[in-house]
Formats: C-alpha cells, sequence, structure tokens
C-alpha cells in the first residue's frame, strides 16, 4: 500500500515473543487502492487468536505452527501491526469502492489483513467489513465480529434449530458470550458451561441453564444434548468437558471451535449488524485499555480470566 507522506501511531510487532515484544511506534499511514477503504479506527480488541500469533503460535502443535509461520512469516510477522477487528469510520474510498462512502461507520474483521492496532488501516472493499450496529459506541461494535462470527459460523454448520437442546461450554468468552445468544435467537434451549464469576452474566444473556465447571464434574444421569459447541477449544479440557461429549444424543452434533477453518463473509457481519440492533446480540465488555497499553492488555487476554471481550481504544487528535 502506497503511503500518503503522513504518519499514524500503531503497535507493532517485530519479532514473536511475549506481550513486551509489542511498542507503539510512528509509522507511515497508509492510502487505499481503487477498491480498498481507509478507515480511521476508533476501536480494535485483543481476543486467543491475538496473542496466540503474537506468541509465534505457542503450544500449539508442531505442524500447526509450522503451516501458520509460513503463511504469517516464519521467523517475524510479516504484517508488523496486529489486530483481527476494527471498529471506525471510512476516511477515503478508492475510486472504485462501491458498498462504503467517506464516513460510513463499519466494523470489520481483517482476516490476514491484520491492521487493527493502528489509528488508520486499509482493507479491500471484499474482505469482511461492514456497517456497524447504529445503536452501539465503536467500542461496543468492535465487541461483535470475533466471537460473534465464529459463533454464528459453527452453530449453523451444526445445523442448530428451534426446541434443540444445546450446550456451550465456556460460555462466558468472546465466542461463547456471542454463542448463547445466537443460539436463543435460533430458538434453542440453552445450557452454559462457565466459572462461578459469570453464571449470572450467561444467565442474563439468556442461558436457560448454567453450570460451574470447577464444582460440577458430572451431567445428570438424564441430561442429553442434541448439540455441545465448545466455544473454548481443544487445549483446554476438564472431566465435566468430556462428561459433555458422552452426553450427546445419537443423532446429535459434537463441535469445537477449533475444527477447521472458518469462512467468514461480509453477509454474516451484516447479519449480526441486525441482531444487535435489534436487541439481540448485546457485546460484552471485560475492560478497555488505551493502544498505549497493549502489552498489558495482551497479558490479560493471555492470562485467561477474561469474560466477553477485552477493547483497545484508540484516539486521535482534534483535526
Amino acid at each position: 500500500m502506497p503511503a500518503n507522506g503522513t504518519t499514524m501511531r500503531a503497535a507493532v510487532c517485530p519479532r514473536y515473543g511475549p506481550p513486551e515484544v509489542l511498542r507503539v511506534e510512528e509509522v507511515e499511514r497508509p492510502a487505499p487502492a481503487s477498491r480498498e477503504v481507509l478507515v480511521k479506527i476508533h476501536a480494535s480488541t485483543v481476543n486467543s487468536s491475538d496473542w496466540f500469533i503474537r506468541s509465534g503460535l505457542a503450544g500449539g502443535p508442531v505442524t500447526t505452527r509450522m503451516m501458520m509461520r509460513l503463511a504469517l512469516g516464519f521467523t517475524r510477522p510479516r504484517k508488523r501491526i496486529l489486530g483481527l477487528v476494527l471498529a471506525g469510520e471510512v476516511a477515503e474510498a478508492g475510486g472504485a469502492v462501491e458498498r462504503f462512502r467517506r464516513g460510513a461507520r463499519v466494523y470489520a474483521f481483517t482476516k490476514f489483513h491484520f491492521g487493527g492496532y493502528a489509528q488508520y488501516t486499509c482493507l479491500p472493499e471484499t474482505t469482511t467489513i461492514g456497517h456497524a450496529p447504529s445503536n452501539l459506541s465503536y467500542e461496543e461494535a468492535a465487541a461483535i465480529p470475533y466471537g460473534g462470527l465464529l459463533a454464528l459460523h459453527f452453530l449453523r454448520r451444526a445445523g442448530i434449530r428451534e426446541g434443540q437442546r444445546t450446550l456451550i461450554y465456556g460460555a462466558s468468552g468472546a465466542v461463547g458470550t456471542s454463542a448463547v445468544q445466537i443460539a436463543r435467537h435460533f430458538g434453542a434451549e440453552v445450557t452454559a458451561v462457565c466459572g462461578p464469576a459469570n453464571l449470572d452474566l450467561v444467565r442474563s444473556l439468556g442461558a436457560d441453564a448454567a453450570i460451574d465447571y470447577t464444582k460440577q464434574h458430572t451431567l445428570a444421569a438424564n441430561a442429553r444434548y442434541d448439540l455441545v459447541f465448545d466455544a473454548v477449544g481443544k487445549r483446554k479440557t476438564s472431566p465435566l468437558k468430556a462428561a459433555c461429549k458422552q452426553a450427546i444424543e445419537p443423532t446429535g452434533t459434537y463441535l469445537s471451535v477449533d475444527d477447521g477453518t472458518p469462512k467468514l463473509s461480509a453477509r454474516d457481519l451484516d447479519h449480526l449488524t441486525n441482531l444487535a440492533e435489534t436487541g439481540e446480540l448485546k457485546p460484552v465488555i471485560d475492560r478497555s485499555f488505551p493502544l498505549e497499553q497493549i502489552a498489558q492488555a495482551h497479558r490479560y487476554v493471555e492470562g485467561d480470566h477474561k469474560s466477553g471481550n477485552v477493547v483497545i481504544t484508540i484516539a486521535h487528535e482534534a483535526e
């Protein structure tokens, strides 16, 4: 992307490593190509994928690390500015852009374009970018795409339907809080599994029942589910997760957020916008950090104690 001669603040990741490798610098501000939009970013998030990429995919299977590093950069990230999610406004639209005009409020899942940890980034019009919900602030909007898109993808893939008995394991994270609400939108009967601090949270999001995995290690003998969705991932387990796998109906489905590579689309993002604007999908924010505290935010999320989303706020000088 060509530079337009001005600079911006961005958190750069010069190498893989602990949160402290991230540092805020002045870098060149990009200019959009003919089919790109330049987004003035007001908020981003830190999620499990962000810190996993920053760490160099620490702890993952060797084959996965090798494949991902080939795609992302073997010894250091090819894209120094990470950040998979953003919310902001279109500062400039390329001449061939049709969907967006200057000033449009947008949010996006940037995929391998990254760029969310900066004051500005350029994104192709064809990526997963859409008009942000009109009833949400930028910080609230940023809390929707990551968990919302993944939850929607996997629940649809599992064939969720009205009346289905659905258990969501890891219901208090970014994916889990979205999955509870989206499953309710589809008319499912939802049982949420999480830690003790978040039982009231998941009930407030629509869960019919909530289970504390730290105290309950088995399920009732007659507990059966049509769908069990593991929103945490395969790297973590517990006696209760193992019990959940055994409680699936013979014709039921077990699905993990780690199963395959999801295809996320702008159409799905538009669907989430509709759910947010009708109040069926509410953002869940644990806490916010300014861009200058990006390392602290990564360390907090990597500690695995967050509920919902951790938002990064990005300030701009008065213009």
